[in-house]
């Protein structure tokens, strides 16, 4: 069984079930209103397995009001992704400070009279 954070990856990786996550920003919706906009690309049945995907990812909850299963968005799991990713972030502001550092110095280091003269070539020296 893979790990919370690969089954979030998982279901963050499809432009679909991205879709859905962002409408339900917006407040619970039932599958029907969830499937509504992609009905003309796929069927009722292929946007169901999708909410499955992010349900089994943690990353929406199914309630159950009468005959209708409305949905809504469950944080938590995007929080420990950004946990996760905000130690590599902090790793590569790092790396591109000092690659910002490096590159000012390079830029206001005058160049010395010796690197801005031409390389002299022995041959020019004449005969031996």
């Amino acid at each position: 069984m893979p790990d919370a954070l690969s089954l979030t990856f998982s279901a963050l990786a499809d432009p679909t079930r991205r879709a859905i996550l962002a409408r339900l920003r917006r407040g619970e919706a039932t599958v029907g209103e969830l499937a509504e906009p992609f009905l003309g690309r796929m069927t009722l049945p292929a946007v169901t397995k999708h909410l499955k995907v992010l349900e089994r990812a943690g990353l929406i909850t199914k309630g159950r009001s009468a005959q209708w299963r409305p949905c809504s968005l469950n944080v938590e799991p995007l929080r420990d992704a950004d946990a996760w990713m905000a130690e590599y972030r902090a790793h590569m502001d790092a790396s591109l400070d000092r690659l910002g550092e490096y590159l000012a110095r390079l830029t206001t280091t005058p160049a010395t009279t010796a690197d801005a003269s031409p390389p002299t070539d022995p041959s020019d020296a004449g005969p031996a």
